[in-house]
């Protein structure tokens, strides 16, 4: 797919074949696979949820996997409008939190300039294309913007100039100017990096904010391929880990609170960093409230927490 998607202005038929590949895996995948697995029972699709499978910490899902519901295309999120509440006295909720992994990441690094923009509320990409490229917040252009968006969820991964510059199609050169001046605005973020490979080479191992250790056996391997793998975990771990542990907190808390209050609303599945809810009419506001409340005081970061809330009659109009 990789190589066809830079071929694809060649020739007509390379969109073809892409279009082709999407449909044919949306269909063996979902619209094929699906109906087959409803339990005839409960008229319901029930998934496993795993607890020790994903290494970053995270609940996955089998038998379907619910979590891979496509989402990213027009095409794909129309899988979504399969899923609907159980009733019509019944609608569902999806809360989602904003940016967690970057708000993570301007905690533990403490960066200035970042937490500061999160606490100003501002729109974190722009500002960050204001900063790097040197340029007014009102004259950040899409373009800009993108880039920087790229920069800020690249650098969790450890991506390198050739990555950035293979996912912008831009020049490896100025990929490299891109994150040299990333790393100039954001000083905090290159110095914890820099922090966590040498902790990690010391301890062989790293720990999330609620101290859960992910361990790195590879850490001081003499084949640089497979000490280059663990030095990008070393920096990735401690963020999708606390992410990981950042919504689990939230589960918990929010179903005692769900116990405590007797509802009948129900608490169906988690994917990545959003909850969805078969939320009774009737306790949508105070539902609402309570699962806002609870995943954003989940833990204390030096930037607060943002949950985004949706309602609707099917997956796709709550998301």
């Amino acid at each position: 797919e990789d190589i066809l998607l830079k071929l694809q202005d060649r020739h007509e038929i390379i969109k073809d074949i892409l279009n082709y590949r999407q449909f044919n895996k949306l269909k063996s995948t979902y619209v094929d696979a699906l109906p087959k697995l409803v339990n005839p029972d409960t008229g319901k699709i029930h998934t496993s949820f795993n607890q020790a499978v994903a290494a970053t910490g995270r609940l996955s899902s089998n038998n379907p996997n619910l979590q891979n519901i496509p989402i990213r295309s027009a095409d794909g999120r129309e899988v979504r409008k399969a899923f609907i509440p159980r009733s019509d006295e019944y609608t569902l909720l999806a809360a989602d939190y904003s940016q967690v992994e970057l708000r993570i990441i301007a905690s533990l690094a403490k960066d200035e300039n970042m937490i500061a923009d999160f606490k100003a509320g501002q729109d974190i990409h722009a500002t960050t294309a204001a900063r790097v490229f040197g340029v007014k917040l009102e004259d950040v252009t899409r373009d800009l913007r993108s880039q920087a968006k790229a920069v800020n969820f690249g650098i969790i991964y450890g991506q390198s100039a050739f990555g950035l510059s293979q996912q912008l199609n831009i020049k490896r050169g100025e990929a490299k100017e891109i994150i040299d001046a990333y790393f100039e605005k954001y000083a905090s973020i290159k110095n914890y990096m820099d922090e966590q490979i040498t902790l990690a080479k010391e301890n062989e191992y790293v720990s999330t904010i609620l101290g859960r250790k992910r361990h790195l056996a590879d850490i001081n391997s003499r084949n640089a391929i497979v000490r280059g793998f663990a030095e990008r975990n070393a920096i990735n771990a401690p963020i999708q880990g606390s992410a990981a542990d950042i919504i689990k907190k939230a589960m918990i808390d929010i179903l005692a609170a769900m116990k405590a209050e007797g509802f009948e609303s129900r608490m169906l599945l988690q994917v990545h960093d959003e909850l969805v809810f078969d939320a009774k009419k009737t306790e949508i506001e105070k539902l609402s409230k309570l699962v806002k409340e609870k995943m954003e005081q989940a833990v204390r970061l030096e930037v607060p927490l943002d949950v985004e809330i949706g309602m609707g009659n099917t997956w796709l109009e709550a998301h």
